[in-house]
């Protein structure tokens, strides 16, 4: 089971920061309720399998202030992982189906 907790937090950290490139670590742990520390390692675990490029904003001043883009990889294993969690869902939801009748 951690595989999948695994598996579903990088798909939630994919879907939010495709919504929001500039969203910060503290704002995705809140969203998210991941720490920040797990944010952060989940940062460095896409990156480094090339899921997603992080650069900072080059003007700002405050050079803490990152972009979390995804790749042409990351788009791909975001679309996977919603492939996957739909399948979830609709079976979860084909059980209850089943259950009320």
């Amino acid at each position: 089971m951690k595989n999948f907790d695994n598996e579903t937090d990088n798909f939630n950290v994919l879907r939010k920061l495709d919504k929001k490139p500039s969203i910060t670590q503290r704002e995705l742990s809140d969203k998210l309720g991941i720490s920040l520390g797990k944010i952060n390692y989940c940062l460095k675990e896409l990156r480094k399998k090339g899921l997603i490029k992080i650069s900072n904003f080059q003007k700002n001043k405050n050079k803490i202030n990152y972009a979390y883009l995804l790749t042409p990889k990351g788009i791909t294993a975001k679309t996977r992982l919603t492939i996957n969690f739909m399948k979830i869902k609709l079976r979860e939801y084909e059980d209850l189906k089943k259950d009320m009748k």
